[in-house]
């Protein structure tokens, strides 16, 4: 049954009208983006939710699949639809259903040829690091954490190497299905804000657990385990066995996607609230 207090309204004489959508999630408590038959999901449940305001099934696609206690600050999907409802009761509907760790931003019409994966120019990631000598009891699925003191500043000039069009097969998980393992690599940054250390990465396209895996080798780097050479030779000889652990997913934001201004979507580009 429909949403109380949002008309079901007729259908645009049948036409499927496209919708993106801007998402917001902690991914803490699901087995990542794509639905599972065996598991709970952030797919499942936003698709639960608009199916009910839109009264009849929904299927989504969206920017970028996340793992499982991966995060999202504005992740972008589409779906279509034949329900007419306002971009407001899209929002207010669909969040009066969801649980309170998911929570839809906007909702806006879109042309035809929209596509919230392919036509994604670019997508931006964070993945925060606690260097504490204790770990958070507050934000334990919210970060990543070191103890031991982590050098940012060598961390950055070391990922330098990783700007521009390579392959990346170095970091990239053995479950990866993409065809080719070149990615054009944008922007990586690594700073610090007291204990906290952000790595900003932004590129065309990620390979399965890539930011992770870049991650994970560039805090060997910042505990002084490794070097910039180390490094380099990794990234050059391709190969993931010599680069070091995938970094835990609790750190991993996706940050939003990028498109051409002709779509007019109402990004938000929120940053992550912690501390």
């Amino acid at each position: 049954m429909p949403v109380p207090g949002f008309a079901i309204g007729l259908s645009r004489r049948g036409l499927q009208v496209k919708y993106a959508i801007g998402v917001e999630y902690s991914g803490a408590a699901y087995c990542g983006w794509q639905r599972q038959p065996h598991c709970e999901s952030i797919q499942q449940n936003l698709e639960a939710a608009l199916g009910f305001v839109a009264n009849h099934p929904v299927d989504l696609v969206c920017a970028g699949r996340t793992d499982a206690g991966v995060h999202a600050v504005e992740q972008v999907a589409h779906f279509e639809t034949s329900a007419e409802r306002s971009q407001r009761a899209w929002v207010l509907g669909a969040n009066c259903r969801l649980p309170r760790d998911i929570r839809l931003l906007w909702v806006a019409p879109v042309a035809d040829d929209f596509h919230a994966r392919f036509s994604a120019r670019a997508r931006a990631y964070r993945y925060i690091i606690l260097n504490a000598d204790v770990p958070s009891a507050l934000f334990h699925d919210r970060c990543s954490w070191e103890f031991r003191s982590l050098d940012h500043k060598a961390m950055h000039e070391c990922a330098q190497v990783l700007l521009g069009e390579h392959d990346f097969s170095a970091f990239r998980a053995v479950g990866c299905q993409a065809k080719s393992a070149r990615r054009n690599l944008h922007e990586i940054s690594i700073m610090r804000q007291n204990q906290l250390l952000f790595l900003d990465i932004k590129a065309n396209a990620f390979l399965y657990h890539m930011v992770r895996n870049i991650a994970g080798s560039l805090i060997a780097v910042g505990k002084g385990e490794r070097d910039s050479t180390w490094f380099a030779e990794v990234f050059a000889a391709r190969d993931r066995n010599l680069a070091d652990v995938t970094a835990p997913a609790a750190g991993l934001y996706f940050l939003q996607a990028c498109y051409e201004p002709r779509f007019k979507l109402p990004m938000m580009a929120r940053k992550p609230l912690l501390f």
